[in-house]
């Protein structure tokens, strides 16, 4: 699985705070056999959020985009609008099982404005910046990457079971 992070933080731009979000998710992925083949801070700007997002899918070609930061009310917080202007399609249910986990924690996960969609055969998913949020999301989100990647990237199977099996 080749990944790409993608941090958005001001201060973490200009080297006046550590990334430590980005060094949780590449500890959570080695697990998986996560190769982080492309890694960026950029500024909370939308722009540059949306260059590196197309960079990582379409030139890349990388098989999942986790970002981290940028998911929350502040005015400078534009990731979610970044995503939805890259994406082919929404994954509404990623976010909504992140924020109801989330929601065990902390009233405040209600907040986040994080969306998870596909541009092509890339998977995004976008991440709070905390790296406690980052390490609780995805913790939630893990275990149904091999099969969305799967699936998303046409080599899953059937994803109903046959008669034999429950579902069709």
């Amino acid at each position: 699985m080749k990944v790409a992070i993608l941090t958005a933080s001001d201060k973490g731009s200009r080297g006046e705070r550590e990334d430590r979000s980005a060094r949780v998710i590449k500890e959570m992925l080695v697990p998986l056999g996560g190769e982080i083949i492309a890694y960026d801070i950029v500024p909370d700007e939308k722009e540059q959020l949306l260059t590196k997002l197309i960079e990582y899918s379409d030139e890349k070609k990388v098989d999942l985009i986790l970002t981290t930061g940028g998911t929350g009310l502040s005015p400078r917080d534009v990731t979610p609008e970044a995503t939805l202007a890259v994406i082919d399609r929404a994954i509404p249910g990623i976010a909504e099982a992140m924020r109801a986990a989330g929601l065990k924690q902390t009233p405040h996960a209600m907040l986040s404005r994080a969306v998870a969609g596909s541009r092509g055969q890339t998977l995004i998913i976008n991440l709070p910046g905390s790296p406690r949020a980052v390490r609780e999301n995805l913790e939630v989100v893990l275990p149904a990457l091999p099969h969305a990647l799967e699936t998303l990237q046409g080599k899953g199977g059937e994803c109903a079971r046959t008669e034999q099996g429950n579902r069709d």
